[in-house]
């Protein structure tokens, strides 16, 4: 009997999931990742109904972010739904709860890269845990995500980062922050990162990255590069366009505040 309503509950979640295409949502072409996307949503849907206000873009990138393995897959997404109920209650981080992490500018959103997907400036040496609070940080850092993940084209589900650690020094140190937000990245936002570019980077910010390292995942360290200083410019027009790099790289777009983006 219980395999019964199983069946019929994967059923009617390939039946939604041909709705929602009716509505002209991005398909999922591949066919395999299609019929695990249905699985998945019909045994989430019932431990969390709030599953349905998903779209299948989005279980298959937490099913992405776990090679494809129903179970660990819907065990991450269960806690992101559980995390998402707590800490954006409101669907939204109001900027009045992070006013000082956004007073810093430490975080900037720029142009687009030549697949359309946009691209986050974070500025290493503007952020100073001795001057903020953790728990804000971390509301911030869920705005910035956000807010870049708004901001993807129709049919885009990544955007790219530029880390620039010019003038870091241990004032500017966070480790206990760094980890949170890896961890908001890796276990909250799955697969939104396509590339991550830690330019200007000064020796000694090696030491803070040998104790992050460990706990970047597999599917996030094949994205992170590390720009040698006289290849900043060029690797950058690999993949963005000059009028989109910022001018600070040799580009064209002057860096602007996340909160003043639009």
């Amino acid at each position: 009997m219980e395999k019964e309503n199983n069946k019929q509950q994967v059923v009617e979640s390939v039946s939604i999931s041909a709705e929602a295409e009716a509505e002209n949502e991005p398909l999922i072409e591949d066919e395999m990742e299609r019929s695990k996307v249905g699985i998945m949503r019909a045994l989430c849907d019932r431990q969390d109904p709030s599953t349905k206000e998903v779209d299948d873009l989005m279980i298959r990138r937490f099913l992405r972010a776990r090679d494809m393995d129903i179970e660990k897959a819907s065990a991450l997404f269960l806690k992101y739904l559980a995390w998402k109920k707590t800490v954006l209650p409101k669907g939204h981080i109001p900027e009045s709860e992070i006013a000082n992490d956004l007073s810093h500018h430490k975080v900037c959103m720029q142009g687009h890269d030549k697949k359309g997907r946009p691209i986050l400036v974070i500025v290493g040496n503007r952020h100073n845990p001795s001057k903020g609070n953790p728990e804000e940080f971390k509301r911030f850092v869920v705005y910035a995500l956000e807010k870049i993940c708004a901001r993807m084209p129709r049919g885009e589900e990544k955007f790219r980062a530029i880390v620039d650690l010019q003038g870091w020094g241990y004032s500017n140190c966070d480790i206990r922050g760094y980890l949170a937000a890896l961890s908001t990245l890796q276990d909250c936002y799955p697969e939104r990162l396509d590339k991550l570019y830690f330019v200007r980077a000064p020796y000694i910010f090696m030491t803070a990255w040998k104790v992050i390292y460990p706990f970047v995942d597999t599917n996030t360290k094949k994205k992170i590069v590390f720009v040698e200083n006289k290849k900043l410019t060029p690797t950058l027009l690999e993949d963005i366009d000059e009028a989109q790099i910022p001018d600070i790289y040799g580009g064209k777009m002057p860096l602007t505040p996340i909160q003043d983006s639009h």
